[in-house]
């Protein structure tokens, strides 16, 4: 894909996932003129102080903010579950966009609507290719397959790679920054903001790992190639 505009997929569990896990990395596709859609698969609510509309309304000024379309699969929030009904919805998508690159979560984490998302999200990747099936749209398999972390573990996180996001760390922390119903509402001045400035934390550490300032973190199990080491970080 060496010079040609691609088209990115970026799949969420619940609106901020995306923006939490590679808000940069969604920034710098869209900077390079890739055509970049967040795929919502619910629209995370219930929450302590949000609603369905205002977790609509900060979804789309986290996504203005990064220049980016977003879309919601119409799954619920808690109850996201892996069946072929789910595999199915999910491969029409795929049809539809017909994505380059998909971004979808890493597949170990505590949330059971994250794991069910993976799961989904990969077999959809399957079922997306078949013909003489009653999925909607032209058969389409989606050519790469990127995992992103937004786990709610605290664990060391498995990246085979990371994207240097220092030139846009600020509009990450901007686009996170809509999400007021869920990193400020209701809490105490000790604790709001708290959550983003763990993520900025995160950022800083693999950064490191780049010596570069700030930096996202990615997992893949295929192969990766590259047409030359012009972008590598040295």
């Amino acid at each position: 894909m060496d010079g040609q505009i691609m088209n990115v997929l970026v799949v969420g569990p619940h609106p901020d996932d995306q923006e939490l896990a590679m808000g940069g990395t969604i920034m710098l596709l869209r900077q390079a003129g890739h055509r970049v859609i967040l795929l919502d698969m619910t629209d995370g609510e219930p929450t302590p102080f949000g609603s369905p509309e205002v977790r609509s309304r900060e979804a789309q000024a986290a996504a203005t903010t990064l220049g980016v379309s977003r879309q919601q699969a119409g799954f619920k929030n808690r109850q996201v579950a892996h069946s072929l009904e789910a595999r199915h919805r999910v491969a029409a998508i795929y049809r539809q966009h017909r994505p380059d690159v998909l971004f979808i979560p890493y597949s170990h984490d505590a949330h059971p609507d994250h794991l069910a998302v993976t799961r989904i999200c990969e077999d959809a990747r399957f079922d997306a290719k078949l013909t003489r099936s009653d999925i909607p749209g032209e058969p389409f398999y989606p050519p790469r397959l990127i995992y992103y972390f937004c786990t709610h573990l605290r664990i060391n996180f498995p990246a085979r790679f990371c994207v240097d996001i220092s030139a846009v760390i600020d509009a990450k922390i901007a686009a996170l920054s809509c999400y007021q119903s869920q990193f400020f509402t209701g809490r105490d001045a000790a604790h709001a903001g708290e959550t983003i400035a763990y993520v900025r934390q995160i950022a800083a550490y693999f950064g490191g790992t780049i010596r570069r300032p700030y930096a996202e973190p990615f997992y893949v199990e295929e192969m990766l190639g590259l047409t030359g080491l012009e972008q590598l970080v040295l």
